[in-house]
């Protein structure tokens, strides 16, 4: 078992390196330890919560008690299939700010700034604006990834914009383009009524070619002799094994398992692993640091019509709704019902949007479970910026066991200003005259929350991860003594292995992560085959005029 590079995971990042790896003619093996991602619980956008939460598809990680959320357990989905997160995600599609990646550069990311990564973005969409005007200019025609909207029929997703619009807000009619602060449609990776994950996209086709190859196993270590990484360690079918790379091992395993792989492999802070009695390769301190993630809130209203998606929560219609799907992939099944987002900012002198929006026609949670009020609607509404940051560290040194995850989430007193804004705000664009018809009452966090204690208390108790972890192997300058890889994704101090995935993002970009670490996937193939970047777009974004005096 050999080949010229052999990639470990077969997500966002890995589906898309190993599309442009065979298409340059290299062989590529790609080692995933989950299965297939055939059935309707995948392929079935409207099925979402289902993925996320079968361990046949999901890794199971949690979070060590949260000790600034009242010492919370909370889950970690990463995807345990082909295609990764990315087939267990809810198709969310965000580019991120064109500002987040300048900060990238600044942070020492050379080559990563937003002109230099646009041109990737434009070559994976293949963008389909369904009549709803957007960015073309700004947009991706022909690329593997296609991105869609959903139909917004519900009149709930237009009242949403319209409150915007009536609180003072900028609409956009493309997030993704030059302006991404606003009121307006959200994009998902859906094609014809399916998932449209990083598997389908880029690995099926991948798959294809005679050089392309997928085993299932769990990656155990990188082998690495002389300075140099020369294979994987994998447990296949109860046997231990060495899949040998010719050229290079790639990494790209998500920001929980590509750290705890290197560190494994003895790359990572020398003392910690050495707790773990394992032989440090390279002693890079970074390594598993600066984790981040995004929380959210989810804001309910009892509605006063009953025109929710509530309609459909019942064993019949849901039955009804799968047929359908099944048969024509039509209907309430082929959209994530995420058709209305915004993004605003927090106050004046925040220079680009710092929160989110993703606005739902029904009461429910992210574990599928419904409001017992009937119908509702919500906001999932959070800080895109939170300056906590929280580690992944080894429990053991036995590849079989979850490595150690804190976020230490809201641990400066900054999340929390961000969050008592983030409710306040949200109330008031309920309370403008498109939701008047709509609104009958708010169900959380209810009349009684209003002072800051009361506030922070409904926080502590119902924060959720949106499940944007990344940044455990941050890119930066190689005399940065917390870098973990190089502007070229190479991970210092160790020839022929390199890491590209969410791990690598110096500071997590605004909205869904989804997007970005396809987008990394996609410009680390350059870098891996020694190609020259695509040349760079210098297309103005948009920021709001008077951001530094005022909110909107």
């Amino acid at each position: 078992m050999e080949a010229d590079f052999v990639i470990v995971g077969a997500g966002s990042a890995g589906c898309a390196m190993a599309y442009r790896l065979s298409g340059a003619g290299a062989s590529v093996l790609v080692i995933e330890h989950g299965g297939s991602d055939a059935g309707p619980f995948i392929q079935m956008p409207a099925a979402l919560s289902y993925p996320m939460n079968m361990g046949i598809y999901d890794w199971g990680f949690k979070t060590l008690p949260e000790p600034h959320l009242g010492d919370r357990t909370l889950v970690c989905p990463r995807g345990k299939v082909i295609g990764g997160s990315s087939s267990i995600n809810g198709m969310v599609y965000v580019r991120g700010h064109a500002c987040d990646y300048d900060h990238w550069a600044e942070q020492g990311a050379q080559g990563w700034s937003y002109a230099d990564v646009l041109p990737y973005f434009k070559r994976m969409e293949h963008w389909h604006s369904g009549g709803h005007g957007g960015d073309p200019a700004w947009r991706g025609k022909d690329g593997p990834l296609h991105v869609t909207r959903g139909p917004r029929r519900n009149p709930l997703f237009s009242a949403f914009v319209e409150a915007g619009a009536q609180a003072g807000y900028q609409t956009t009619d493309d997030y993704n383009g030059k302006q991404q602060e606003g009121f307006g449609p959200m994009e998902q990776t859906v094609w014809r009524g399916r998932r449209w994950s990083a598997a389908n996209a880029y690995l099926r086709p991948a798959l294809k070619r005679p050089n392309c190859d997928l085993t299932r196993a769990l990656a155990r270590r990188v082998v690495i002799r002389d300075g140099r990484a020369v294979g994987v360690e994998v447990e296949r079918g109860g046997r231990i094994e060495v899949i040998h790379a010719r050229r290079e091992v790639i990494l790209a395993a998500s920001s929980i398992n590509s750290p705890k792989l290197l560190m494994l492999s003895g790359i990572g802070p020398a003392a910690h692993l050495a707790e773990h009695g394992i032989d440090v390769v390279a002693d890079l301190a970074g390594v598993g640091q600066n984790l981040q993630d995004h929380l959210e809130l989810y804001i309910q209203y009892a509605s006063k019509k009953p025109i929710t998606l509530y309609r459909y929560w019942n064993l019949f219609s849901k039955a009804r709704i799968g047929a359908q799907w099944l048969f024509s992939k039509t209907g309430m099944g082929a959209s994530n019902q995420f058709e209305s987002a915004a993004f605003i900012r927090s106050r004046a002198g925040v220079e680009y949007p710092d929160i989110q929006y993703h606005f739902l026609p029904i009461a429910v949670r992210y574990d599928g479970k419904a409001a017992a009020e009937g119908h509702g609607f919500q906001a999932h509404v959070g800080p895109m910026r939170s300056p906590s940051r929280g580690a992944v560290t080894l429990a053991s040194s036995n590849p079989n066991d979850a490595p150690n995850i804190l976020f230490n989430y809201m641990s400066q007193e900054q999340d929390w200003q961000d969050f008592r804004a983030c409710i306040r705000l949200t109330r008031e664009i309920f309370a403008q005259e498109a939701f008047a018809p709509y609104v009958k009452h708010e169900i959380q966090p209810g009349v009684n929350f209003q002072s800051d204690d009361e506030l922070d208390s409904f926080i502590r108790e119902h924060a959720e991860s949106a499940f944007h972890p990344c940044g455990t192997a941050r890119m930066g300058a190689k005399d940065d003594p917390l870098a973990v890889v190089d502007p070229e994704c190479r991970v210092i101090g160790v020839d022929g292995l390199r890491l590209a995935d969410s791990s690598i993002f110096p500071r997590i970009t605004n909205g869904n992560l989804n997007a970005p670490s396809i987008m990394t996937g996609e410009k680390a193939a350059d870098h891996i085959l020694g190609r020259g970047m695509l040349p760079a777009v210098n297309n103005e974004p948009w920021v709001h005029l008077d951001w530094e005096t005022a909110q909107r």
